[in-house]
């Protein structure tokens, strides 16, 4: 697949924001320190594809991913690219149904879309997402209700749960130890 996906990036309140579009939405949200870093991502991600920037063609739909990064509780009203294994997909969208400012363990996920020994590869599926907050694998919490494991690093998560005003128990600073 020779797909043509278009990419920017800039700054936000998380560090650096890529956000990707394909012919059928947006296809990533990625986030780092680096640009290049996600850029490449990118293209990993993509392998048979053109990656392009897309440059100020992408600014608006950049700036709405921004005001999503800072106000994660609102939906991104764009179409999107979502792709992944049947699997993937069943965990993508029970994601999309927890609520803002809540959260659910990854064993409480895996009961909720048929699965309920697969707690493991619900984490892998969020590890997998590449739509950031759009997806809000953010929401996902170990079963202590601690945080863990997050793509983008577990400070970011816990800037997503604050901003949506989730509790958040037995919170894990930078280098995973509790507090």
């Amino acid at each position: 697949m020779n797909q043509e996906i278009l990419f920017a990036t800039g700054e936000c309140v998380l560090g650096i924001v890529l956000v990707a579009t394909s012919e059928r939405g947006v296809c990533a949200i990625l986030l780092g320190d680096e640009a290049g870093a996600l850029a490449r991502d990118l293209q990993q991600r993509f392998p048979q594809g053109r990656v392009r920037d897309g440059g100020t063609e992408l600014e608006p739909l950049l700036a709405k991913v921004a005001k999503l990064l800072v106000a994660p509780a609102m939906r991104l009203d764009v179409a999107l690219d979502v792709r992944g294994t049947a699997f993937q997909r069943r965990v993508w969208r029970a994601l999309q149904e927890i609520p803002a400012g809540s959260t659910e363990t990854y064993t409480e996920v895996a009961r909720r879309i048929g699965a309920p020994e697969s707690a493991k590869e619900v984490g892998e599926a969020c590890a997998a997402n590449a739509l950031a907050v759009a997806i809000p694998c953010h929401r996902v919490v170990r079963k202590d209700g601690g945080l863990a494991g997050y793509r983008w690093g577990v400070k970011r998560k816990r800037a997503l749960l604050e901003r949506e005003g989730a509790r958040i128990a037995g919170t894990a600073d930078l280098f995973g130890a509790q507090q």
